[in-house]
């Protein structure tokens, strides 16, 4: 399917709402995603873009599929780097699924071109952002590295 493609699975003690708001709502992902936030209407087709706290849409694409509580699919081009931009739109993909009180997060990743600069990027980030998220909702705090947007970056 995908030429470039990334995985990261890790269990949060949550439930699948709380941490369904905590990777779509502003007033969570600022604390643990450097203080950028998502502007969208969450609604199967509709835009999608992840805003820098200068307000710079650094990404965008729009909503593929939907399904709350449990899954979440978004086309995604980035826009802050230039040369990341030609490669055009990756897909990335959140699946929540309940294991007793925790909750299985996986995160997909991938886009139809080999070698994706693109993919390899986020293949830094996502594990630092979920880490922060995991420990937001565990212990109410998030990594203090991922907080503001100059440590983030």
């Amino acid at each position: 399917m995908a030429d470039s493609r990334f995985v990261y699975v890790t269990y949060i003690r949550t439930t699948p709402e709380k941490l369904w708001q905590a990777l779509i709502e502003p007033e969570f992902t600022r604390k643990y995603w450097v203080e950028t936030w998502q502007d969208c209407t969450w609604q199967k087709g509709a835009p999608w873009k992840l805003m820098a706290p200068d307000g710079r849409a650094i990404a965008g694409g729009e909503v593929v599929e939907i399904d709350p509580p449990k899954r979440l699919v978004l086309t995604w081009q980035h826009n802050d780097h230039p040369e990341l931009t030609p490669e055009g739109h990756s897909r990335m993909t959140y699946t929540l699924e309940p294991q007793g009180e925790t909750v299985k997060l996986t995160v997909l990743h991938e886009m139809d071109k080999p070698e994706s600069k693109l993919i390899a990027g986020v293949s830094t980030g996502w594990p630092k952002f979920l880490s922060s998220l995991k420990s937001m909702l565990e212990t109410g705090e998030s990594l203090e590295a991922t907080r503001t947007w100059s440590k983030g970056k």
